[in-house]
């Protein structure tokens, strides 16, 4: 068994607390997974994991391999990436993690070039509209808007995104133009069905936050499907401008109340705490910077 194989799986295994999925995620069979940390016990002549019929953690021994394991295996990728390159190309694997409307319609175009720049780097992308936990689950990278929740992850910000409201220019036709916020209980306004209290929209207004409680025909968890209603003439929407900006710009959307636009949110590159920090991780996160500064 090569040790660092070893090292990957015990680290996988004991993320997932499960054979079955650690297996999964370093790509290799069950069974050869608990050979490996069969045998990784025994050349370190010690107990890592406690195991049951349902399940597997970690012991005192085995937390303590744990949390140094990570930052070695980083370091090990990086240095077999610049030996095999030879210093001219990056290499190895990226596990990123994002919102599912965010990741479909704007990250993917922006890992399209950096794939093209970096044949020998390749990127899993795990979409899920609940926030993953980066270390766990073995994520190098998460793409995060709002607070962030885990003070141990290390993050950088990388823009600020607007928080548009705006109907299409059928709609404002039929309906008329809102004025104000609080023009909005008597207009079809579609809510985005993700996190408490969809129906409440926030604005500001001298300064102040200001609440207006929607409704509307239609709603949905789905970004994409929002803003295609709106464009359709269905009703308002309030959306990140990576979401509408297409819209916008050839017409099929129009911005509106954007004298009480919210403050806007942002938006995070978050990755595990290491000393190390792979070259590959770090320019793919300059990348997505250079990228979303240019889109806004």
């Amino acid at each position: 068994m090569d040790t660092i194989e070893g090292m990957r799986t015990f680290a996988a295994v004991a993320a997932h607390q499960s054979f079955t999925e650690g297996a999964r995620q370093v790509g290799i069979s069950t069974r050869l997974a608990s050979k490996y940390i069969r045998q990784l016990e025994e050349r370190l002549n010690a107990q890592l994991f406690h195991r049951t019929t349902r399940v597997v953690t970690l012991t005192e021994t085995g937390r303590a391999y744990f949390e140094r394991c990570q930052p070695l295996i980083e370091q090990f990728d990086e240095l077999e990436s610049v030996v095999q390159q030879r210093q001219t190309e990056l290499a190895g694997r990226i596990r990123v993690t994002a919102a599912t409307g965010f990741g479909t319609m704007f990250l993917v175009d922006l890992l399209r070039p950096f794939q093209e720049a970096h044949p020998n780097i390749t990127v899993d992308l795990n979409l899920s509209d609940h926030n993953v936990s980066v270390v766990e689950e073995g994520f190098d990278l998460a793409l995060r808007f709002g607070g962030l929740r885990d003070s141990a992850l290390m993050a950088r910000k990388l823009t600020d995104m607007r928080i548009i409201c705006c109907a299409s220019p059928a709609y404002l036709e039929r309906h008329g133009t809102p004025q104000d916020p609080t023009d909005l209980p008597d207009h079809d306004c579609m809510p985005l069905i993700l996190g408490d209290s969809p129906n409440v929209w926030r604005f500001r207004r001298a300064g102040e936050v200001e609440t207006v409680v929607v409704a509307g025909r239609f709603r949905s968890n789905a970004p994409p499907a929002v803003v295609r209603m709106a464009a359709g003439g269905v009703g308002i929407c309030r959306l990140p401008h990576y979401v509408v900006a297409p819209f916008l710009q050839d017409g099929r959307l129009v911005e509106i109340l954007q004298p009480f636009e919210i403050a806007p949110i942002a938006l995070y590159a978050v990755y595990p705490p290491s000393r190390h920090l792979s070259a590959r991780i770090r320019t793919l996160i300059d990348h997505l910077a250079e990228g979303i500064h240019e889109q806004n």
